[in-house]
């Protein structure tokens, strides 16, 4: 079984949106469902920020200083990112909608919303801008059930937190390839980790413990971690 998990550690979510109470509110409700969240006040820095860093969803309020939210999602759509436009406004009206989802955005929420709403739209869209993996991944006698959140070893539970189910989900996804630290705390933490952090390492401390013998994650130094596939087999 596996404690301390949300379901969706491998969401990562872009919140633009000038109102700073309001975004930070979004922010903190979704950090709480699980999910690695950055923040933008203004349209130049959420442009920014979304064509630096990966994000399976931005949150994007429509009327916004510096660069308005149209020309943002415009740009998403026409550099062909994976990434999910969901765009809020605070007019609710028909035209309003369909002029949003004309401009490429995936979905549209008015403001006021009801955040219980927000998140299942954030988890959908979610789900669409993240490529199909396997819903089980495994290797050797390791098997990690990504829909129920279960790791087995050997057919027992491992117990894990969050971060490391994010981390060890990483490694397995990356099919015997490196893993950089700097990509694990993109994809599983936030950009708010501090990249000269020992919180990786640590994890991984942790994490090849309650793993156990014989030990299937290598430290590559100098470049990150790695499954030992080829020694294992599947």
């Amino acid at each position: 079984m596996l404690g301390d998990v949300g379901g969706d550690d491998r969401v990562r979510v872009l919140v633009v949106e000038d109102e700073a109470n309001l975004a930070d509110a979004i922010a903190r409700g979704l950090r709480r469902e699980g999910m690695a969240v950055d923040v933008a006040y203004d349209g130049s820095d959420g442009h920014e920020m979304a064509f630096v860093t990966r994000y399976d969803v931005v949150v994007l309020d429509r009327d916004l200083p510096g660069m308005h939210g149209d020309e943002i999602c415009a740009a998403l759509v026409s550099a062909g990112a994976l990434t999910r436009v969901l765009m809020l406004t605070a007019s609710g009206s028909v035209a309003d909608r369909v002029e949003g989802l004309q401009l490429g955005a995936d979905d549209y929420l008015p403001k006021p919303f009801d955040f219980t709403e927000l998140v299942a739209r954030v988890r959908a869209l979610g789900r669409r801008a993240t490529p199909a993996t396997p819903p089980v991944l495994s290797v050797a006698d390791l098997v990690l059930d990504q829909a129920r959140h279960v790791v087995t070893r050997g057919g027992r539970p491992v117990e894990l937190t969050r971060k490391e189910f994010g981390v060890l989900e990483e490694l397995l996804k990356a099919d015997g390839g490196v893993v950089s630290s700097e990509e694990l705390l993109e994809r599983v933490w936030d950009a708010n980790a501090d990249p000269f952090t020992t919180t990786v390492r640590v994890t991984m401390l942790t994490l090849r413990k309650k793993l156990g013998e014989p030990a299937l994650i290598d430290t590559v130094v100098g470049a990150g971690y790695r499954i030992r596939v080829e020694e294992t087999g599947p």
